[in-house]
């Protein structure tokens, strides 16, 4: 063809091979393709439109890492359904058979909104209902209960809603029912493991944080050394007492339950924990039946809880949410956590944990972010170590407590 070059066929060719070529890489990012996507076992239809749909759903209650639970799975609903998710409404108490007392609180007064679609982007977003066109094109879509309410059959109407069929019409899909925490799970634990390290305090939280741990590894003096501190989820307050008992009943057990005396002998029975050593005792102070948790530790331990350590007016200004939140994160930042593997609060601990020591590329036997589980005896007549199986296809064990955890 080198005689020809200047031929209008050739031209047309030329053009015609550039425009093929262009399209094959473009094309995945134009606006308002649709595509079928891959994740984990389950397909999707991935629709990127310019115009927005949403998903809405109900206000999210019970403890803070139930919270985190549940709005993950809301996050991770709204991705297999290709929506955003409007920013819905957690609860700062405690409360959850009254509904007047659930105290609700937006989502941004304790997360960064901003920070969270920054990290989590390409993957969930987080909208808010201005961002809403037509307030009249929803959809109520009533989640199943009960024993008939298959895993599969929650899948399936997931799947329905999902497809390009008249449903991608509702700008708007409100799911009613019950909390997030009680759907179904279809989610492999690096897809909750994304969203949590997604979710930032916002800064005047972040702060009384850095706050609480200044003043942990200040308590053995400027002319030292920073001692290590040795954070441990002290599970040993009433209503724990009581809900540990009936379970261990129930799952025929005696792995959930530790007494005080117990918590404190397999923690100073940690191999190769170095003394002096601080211990910070996160615990419900008012749920104790008295003090004596700072009772009991031997030499070179340095045990301090919120009132010892004068940093209870720091959290008594919040509400419970925050305070557990400025709780999760001194545990989070501890040089070592010791918790309890029946507690969500102690599993997403150790479950950020583990992240973090993956994504700083450790093996499982480096000594870095070293956690470990109190209830479960370990090597030496301590805690057993602890890491989080980021391979598991559920968030069973996280969300409900396991005796069967990685070391």
């Amino acid at each position: 063809m080198g005689g020809n070059r200047n031929s209008i066929a050739f031209k047309c060719v030329f053009v015609l091979v550039a425009v093929l070529i262009l399209r094959a890489l473009l094309l995945p990012s134009i606006p308002g393709i649709v595509s079928r996507v891959e994740w984990g076992n389950i397909a999707y239809i991935r629709n990127d439109s310019q115009e927005s749909r949403f998903l809405e759903v109900p206000q999210i209650v019970w403890g803070l890492n139930n919270q985190k639970i549940a709005f993950a799975r809301a996050c991770l609903t709204a991705r297999m359904l290709n929506r955003t998710l409007l920013m819905p409404s957690l609860s700062a108490s405690l409360f959850y058979k009254e509904v007047d007392l659930l105290q609700p609180i937006s989502f941004d007064k304790v997360f960064q909104f901003q920070k969270f679609n920054e990290l989590c982007n390409g993957f969930v977003q987080l909208g808010r209902y201005s961002d809403l066109s037509n307030r009249t094109r929803v959809l109520e879509l009533q989640k199943g209960s009960g024993r008939k309410w298959t895993l599969e059959r929650d899948l399936e109407q997931l799947r329905e809603h999902g497809k390009g069929s008249s449903f991608e019409n509702y700008e708007v899909i409100k799911i009613i029912g019950k909390n997030p925490f009680l759907w179904h799970d279809h989610w492999p634990v690096k897809d909750y493991a994304k969203v949590f390290e997604c979710l930032v305090l916002v800064e005047e939280f972040a702060k009384e944080a850095d706050r609480v741990v200044s003043k942990i590894r200040g308590e053995v003096g400027s002319s030292l050394k920073p001692l290590p501190y040795v954070a441990v989820h002290m599970r040993v307050e009433i209503d724990w007492m009581i809900h540990c008992k009936k379970l261990e009943q129930r799952l025929n057990t005696n792995q959930i339950c530790s007494s005080k005396d117990e918590i404190i002998e397999r923690v100073a029975s940690i191999p190769g924990l170095e003394t002096p050593a601080v211990v910070y005792l996160a615990v419900a102070d008012k749920l104790l039946r008295n003090s004596s948790v700072l009772e009991g530790w031997g030499e070179g331990f340095l045990p301090f809880e919120k009132k010892k350590l004068g940093v209870e007016g720091i959290y008594s200004k919040y509400p419970y949410l925050i305070q557990s939140a400025i709780d999760y994160e001194v545990c989070l930042r501890a040089d070592i956590f010791v918790g309890n593997s029946f507690s969500t609060f102690s599993s997403l601990i150790v479950l950020e944990r583990t992240q973090k020591m993956i994504k700083k590329g450790e093996s499982e036997s480096n000594k870095t972010w070293p956690s470990y589980a109190y209830n479960i005896k370990g090597e030496s007549n301590g805690p057993k170590r602890w890491i989080t199986n980021m391979s598991d296809l559920s968030l069973q064990a996280i969300s409900y407590g396991t005796t069967h955890i990685s070391s």
